[in-house]
């Protein structure tokens, strides 16, 4: 019981933080930013995702099989992969199952952009100035952050791969213009479009799920 109001809890906040985001996006002040970052999204920023999705999640599969790795707050409390997807085992064989998740992903579809802008200014912005030790800190930092929302500390660390890949991003951007601002959004695009491919893969699963049930 106490688990269970422990996910209710979880996933309501994810709800009104999701939401809220999505008003923000569509409605408000992000709306210009985030269309921005989304029209700027060409074919030098999609090819690339396949692979480093491929290089993240077959990382994630060796990383999780570690006892100490395989841990999540999330999973310990009941839930199911990324509470951002709304996933619980109490919804398992319901309608829940698959309504919850893809009404949590389509909230959260609109600011992927401004979510990955913020991102890329706390993890990469000034890395063209930085030694090479500390990019590499800041890349695994980026992974391990993820721990903060549950996921287990293994997939974190297989998404540094992901990292690794923006910070290549930021860095051409920066070659080419030599401006960091041009830089961030640069990368903040290749980031947009790897979150894009992972949210239509999960929301293509849950309405498989769906039609199925």
């Amino acid at each position: 019981m106490l688990l269970t109001l422990a996910t209710v809890a979880v996933l309501g906040f994810f709800a009104i933080r999701l939401a809220g985001a999505a008003r923000f996006t569509l409605f408000g002040p992000g709306r210009a930013r985030a269309l921005a970052i989304w029209r700027g999204i060409g074919r030098r920023h999609l090819w690339p995702v396949p692979f480093v999705l491929a290089a993240v999640l077959g990382a994630a599969l060796v990383l999780v099989r570690l006892p100490v790795l395989s841990f999540g707050w999330w999973s310990a409390i009941g839930g199911v992969g990324n509470p951002v997807a709304g996933s619980t085992e109490q919804t398992v064989g319901t309608a829940l199952e698959w309504l919850i998740p893809i009404v949590f992903l389509l909230l959260l579809l609109p600011s992927l952009p401004l979510f990955a802008l913020r991102e890329e200014e706390l993890f990469r912005l000034g890395a063209e100035g930085w030694s090479w030790p500390r990019r590499v800190a800041k890349t695994v930092a980026f992974g391990l952050v993820h721990v903060v929302i549950g996921i287990p500390i293994g997939v974190a660390l297989a998404l540094s791969i992901g990292g690794a890949y923006f910070l290549a991003c930021y860095l051409r951007g920066w070659r080419a213009t030599g401006s960091d601002r041009a830089a961030v959004l640069e990368s903040t695009r290749a980031h947009t479009a790897y979150n894009a491919a992972i949210v239509a893969l999960v929301l293509a699963a849950f309405a498989a799920l769906a039609a199925g049930l």
